[in-house]
């Protein structure tokens, strides 16, 4: 959850136009809090050499130091501070979350390697709900107070991090599926769509009607109590530890449909000796056992669901593929989402966070629900995961017409809606970059993937969004663009980028197919 903190820019993205005088730096403020979000190379690097604390510890440097400095500048504590300096210290507040997603996200991965979409639409599924909870608390507890919210960033994150680091750790993985993992993913699946709901609901009560202070601590005090009903599952295994030995050849009898194909699954992290086309039977998998996968000596590159080294995977045309996919395809519903509050304003609508809450909630919704379904399209149908991508980018290229079209009530439905397909294609990046390239540089390769981002929010968010509202600014002669006229043409555009990305999804699904077949 404090991995989120990029995600609330639109809270304090006014507080710094109006206190530092900017108008076109704003956009490019933008960009430096998408650089920072997603400039992941150091903590993937990091994440493979150092363990998860002294990852962890980084990102709480950053955030004490570039959100208290962003906190000096619109507190006007320090006057008249230089715009390089804002700039870099952005960059460096928002690196902290990729810092704590890598050391998270990371650890999990290793430690549920038999539920990896799973694991990745939970955890990217809290991230995407962070954004609710920041708003819940700025406007319930901090009175909307920008200044106040990076004080609680500058000093919050930290205090999370540092209390939790020692729990963020690598254990040793599941040999075969145990019912009561299921169990608890099922628990905290259910935990996090109740507070989603709840956080919503508050939010849209707190939009249309005033709420007392009484009534606004209380519903903080449930949204904490709903953040810690996770720990009802180690409280529980804890009280109620379970016996169960895993054995292969234990009183369930020879191997069953279903252990075959996990230890087919989790052969990437046991040196698997798997090709495209070879022709895998239940034999050759306990043979494999029996003489000890992890001891097998390749001596040959790795193919698709192998471990690959950062080198062998960027000459691969499915890195690229993969990369553009993502690149093309979320980055424009970063462009909207950075733009959020603007676009809201021009269309009439004075309060932006119930736009951003309405966002936040669908990202979600559809984070969580794109590890698990993408799941089921692969154990179920073969599917690769890609494919889900694909059929989300083909919806985003209608939503961005809604946006464009700016009828009443058009806007919350656009919104939600780019809310779920972005979320989809989180979960989904996630796990198919680790089924295809292994989970030894999982931290470097993820990160690499989000690379592009920054490149996007210049392109996007700085030359094509922040270029078509200065222009039609300029016709109206106004402070403030207003009328749908002000990203009409943006909206079109991204609707071309999204329909190539889906073009792009098609040719990956189709290219990597086979070995979701074999497995």
């Amino acid at each position: 959850m404090a991995s989120g903190n990029a995600y609330s820019f639109p809270l304090y993205s006014h507080s710094l136009k109006s206190v530092l005088g900017l108008s076109q730096q704003l956009t490019v403020l933008g960009v430096a809090n998408d650089f920072g979000e997603n400039d992941g190379i150091l903590p993937g690097i990091a994440s493979n050499k150092y363990p998860s604390w002294v990852v962890l510890l980084i990102g709480v440097a950053a955030s004490f130091f570039g959100y208290g400095v962003i906190w000096l500048a619109v507190s006007e504590t320090v006057l008249s501070m230089p715009y390089w300096i804002l700039w870099l210290s952005l960059v460096v507040a928002t690196n902290s979350s990729a810092w704590v997603t890598t050391a998270v996200l990371g650890t999990n991965m290793r430690n549920f390697p038999l539920s990896r979409g799973t694991v990745a639409g939970i955890l990217k599924g809290y991230v995407g709900l962070s954004a609710a909870v920041i708003t819940e608390v700025y406007t319930m507890v901090l009175n909307g107070s920008a200044s106040a919210l990076l004080l609680f960033f500058a000093l919050g994150i930290p205090i999370v991090c540092l209390g939790l680091m020692c729990y963020i750790r690598p254990c040793t993985p599941a040999s075969e599926p145990d019912p009561s993992e299921t169990t608890h993913f099922l628990f905290t699946q259910g935990a996090s769509i109740v507070l989603a709901v709840f956080l919503l609901t508050t939010t849209i009560l707190n939009g249309t009607m005033t709420l007392s202070s009484a009534l606004s601590y209380t519903f903080i005090v449930i949204m904490v109590v709903l953040l810690m009903a996770l720990l009802a599952i180690p409280v529980k295994m804890t009280l109620f530890p379970s016996n169960k030995k895993h054995n292969l050849n234990g009183p369930a009898g020879p191997l069953d449909d279903l252990t075959v194909t996990d230890l087919l699954l989790t052969r990437s992290t046991q040196e698997p000796n798997l090709s495209d086309g070879d022709d895998i039977s239940d034999v050759d998998v306990l043979l494999a056992v029996g003489e000890g996968a992890v001891k097998i000596k390749k001596k040959r590159p790795p193919r698709r669901g192998e471990d690959f080294t950062f080198r062998e995977a960027v000459v691969k045309a499915d890195f690229w593929l993969l990369w553009l996919v993502y690149f093309l395809g979320v980055r424009s519903g970063v462009t909207v989402l950075n733009n959020l509050a603007q676009i809201g304003v021009s269309l009439g609508f004075n309060d932006t966070t119930t736009l951003l809450s309405l966002f936040s909630f669908c990202n979600f919704l559809g984070r969580l629900g794109g590890g698990v379904i993408s799941e089921c399209f692969v154990r179920l149908k073969t599917l690769p995961q890609t494919f889900l991508t694909m059929v989300t980018q083909i919806i985003m290229v209608m939503t961005y017409p809604l946006y464009a079209s700016a009828i009443n009530g058009t806007l919350y439905v656009a919104t939600a809606l780019l809310g779920i397909c972005y979320g989809v294609q989180f979960g989904v990046m996630i796990p198919t970059s680790s089924e295809l390239f292994g989970l030894k540089i999982f931290g470097l390769i993820f990160n690499f993937m989000g690379l592009g981002n920054p490149i996007g929010a210049l392109l996007f968010s700085g030359m094509l969004v922040g270029y078509v509202y200065d222009a039609e600014e300029a016709k109206q002669g106004g402070s403030t663009c207003m009328g749908p006229n002000c990203f009409r043409l943006a909206f079109f555009v991204l609707a071309g980028v999204c329909c190539l990305s889906a073009f792009l999804s098609l040719i990956l699904t189709i290219r990597i197919w086979p070995v979701y077949q074999m497995l």
